[in-house]
């Protein structure tokens, strides 16, 4: 495992999360570690190459954060990106490309053909990040985007179901104890008219 590699990219990730051209702002940091926490741990569980997804899940929205026009087309740039940043390290090409694969399929609203459990294992843990982001996702329903407490609630809700539903099969069983705790909990503070 290239520990190097992996804490150079937290550092550089973190510092890019902290600048002002950063439009999600340090909430994307915090996301962008339960992404890797995730990915660490799925990797662990379906046996995939835990450097690769490792590597791929700091590398994955880094076209986001750097630059918020290839928003878009973040996974196509970011894995781009990567490309750069992992030759500077002396990354064999080989790993390199893998990491690109997962970068390139880990956005849930692309609907991309895995074809390695490596693939897998970054859009999974991308998508399972925001239950370990609430938080996160209540600031941006009431402080970003101004909604009221119901509106907010439903908000995050919508938010929380849509990337459920976006795990593979074995992720939505391994998670669903998750989901329903979570969900529980956004329920019970729904304020009832």
């Amino acid at each position: 495992m290239r520990k190097d590699i992996l804490e150079n990219l937290q550092k550089e990730i973190y510092s890019r999360c902290q600048k002002e051209t950063n439009k999600f702002g340090i909430g994307c940091y915090y996301h962008i570690v339960a992404v890797v926490k995730n990915a660490e741990i799925l990797a662990d569980k379906y046996g995939a190459d835990k450097e690769i997804v490792m590597i791929a899940a700091w590398l994955h929205d880094i076209a986001s954060i750097t630059d918020y026009s290839l928003y878009e087309l973040h996974h196509i740039h970011g894995a781009e990106m990567a490309y750069g940043i992992l030759k500077a390290y002396g990354y064999e090409n080989k790993k390199i490309l893998l990491i690109q694969d997962c970068i390139k399929k880990h956005r849930g609203s692309v609907n991309f053909e895995k074809n390695r459990i490596e693939e897998v294992c970054v859009a999974d843990a991308d998508a399972i990040s925001h239950f370990d982001n609430v938080p996160s996702l209540l600031y941006l329903a009431y402080v970003k985007k101004g909604m009221g407490i119901e509106e907010g609630v439903e908000f995050v809700k919508k938010k929380l179901v849509r990337s459920f539903q976006k795990l593979s099969p074995d992720s939505k069983k391994y998670y669903k104890n998750k989901f329903d705790k979570v969900m529980e909990v956004l329920k019970e503070n729904t304020i009832m008219g």
